[in-house]
């Protein structure tokens, strides 16, 4: 099969057409690939920035397809399924998955990670009958990509552990594919939203998507936004991922307010210094986001299905698997241009 293959951490991937089509797993499938979002986590494996990535991988975790091999062990799937699955593929029977949080899996498995991923035409996924999402009828699977990671991340991260209500102002660092995400959904349940970021496409992008105010992150985002906010924001989350951009986070909080990890502290941010001192003295919650379970779905698929959400105006550019390589690349270096970039191989 073609596929996107890292060989070299930090070296430009290549895309190959000799790539073995993966196995199906006994309790698996293996989907033809519709489509795949680029997201900044598929960046960080490609740095080396997670242990977990073993060379030679094919990277890639958001996706949707059809399954095209059913393993004998799987009860719920059959071929010609439209799918989607978390970006986390949970083993269903660990004491976090019999918990409901799946999320958290203690043997999770997660395609460009610990398995070859869907930048390629076939991808096999594990525990099938755990994982997988049905698609909704008529949804564009080019749509359906963006929801395994930024999406419902973002969603659960602002319902389950921010508990955004009427009113609230939410602050969103990072105007990427998760921070739009997490405009459009602070805005749908009824939030008042400041976005921040350095570039001006992408916080003209936060506006078009109902952000009250926006501020230029390359200045100083705290002031401005517990002056917008008159004294801080309920809600704050940090959707890039840096030391900067947490402490902001944090700092830009009213008192009891709830601070939201998504982006990913990696490589030199993995131990990143954070205002604990704030944190006690005005009893602030932090919390990490990590994906969504696969049987959390439907109550966001509804949301959708009604209108008041729409995750096609996220979709920057769709590209094929030749362009995927520099998609990549241009993750790190903020050149990609506004929105989820998705590759249709």
């Amino acid at each position: 099969m073609r596929a996107v293959v890292i060989e070299k951490f930090g070296v430009p991937p290549t895309v190959r057409d000799d790539v073995p089509a993966p196995a199906c797993p006994d309790d698996g499938v293996v989907l033809r690939v519709s489509a795949t979002g680029v997201c900044r986590s598929d960046w960080h494996a490609w740095q080396g920035h997670d242990a977990d990535v073993m060379l030679p991988r094919v990277p890639g975790h958001e996706l949707a397809g059809v399954v095209v091999t059913v393993g004998p062990g799987v009860r719920r799937w059959a071929v010609g399924d439209a799918v989607t699955v978390p970006f986390v593929c949970a083993c269903g029977s660990c004491a976090a998955c019999l918990a409901g949080e799946q999320q958290v899996c203690e043997r999770q498995r997660q395609p460009g990670f610990t398995d070859d991923g869907s930048y390629a035409e076939l991808v096999a996924l594990h525990h099938a009958d755990a994982n997988l999402v049905r698609l909704p009828e008529g949804m564009s699977p080019v749509i359906a990509a963006g929801l395994g990671c930024r999406f419902a991340t973002a969603y659960r991260a602002l319902t389950v552990h921010g508990r955004v209500g009427e009113g609230d102002w939410v602050a969103v660092h990072g105007c990427g594919g998760v921070g739009l995400s997490a405009v459009m959904i602070a805005v749908a349940g009824g939030a008042q939203v400041v976005a921040t970021d350095v570039d001006p496409a992408a916080r003209e992008a936060a506006l078009a998507l109902g952000a009250t105010v926006v501020v230029d992150a390359s200045t100083d985002p705290v002031a401005a936004i517990r002056s917008v906010t008159a004294g801080g924001a309920h809600v704050s989350i940090d959707a890039l991922g840096s030391t900067a951009t947490a402490t902001a986070s944090i700092l830009s909080l009213r008192r009891r307010g709830r601070h939201v990890q998504v982006g990913l502290l990696l490589g030199p941010d993995a131990a990143a210094a954070l205002p604990m001192g704030r944190v006690i003295a005005w009893e602030l919650e932090l919390y990490g986001s990590h994906g969504m379970a696969a049987h959390e779905y439907p109550a966001m698929l509804a949301r959708i299905a009604a209108g008041a959400l729409d995750p096609s105006r996220l979709v920057g550019r769709t590209i094929g698997l030749d362009e995927a390589p520099a998609a990549l690349a241009a993750l790190g270096t903020g050149t990609g241009g506004p929105g989820m970039t998705v590759i249709a191989p």
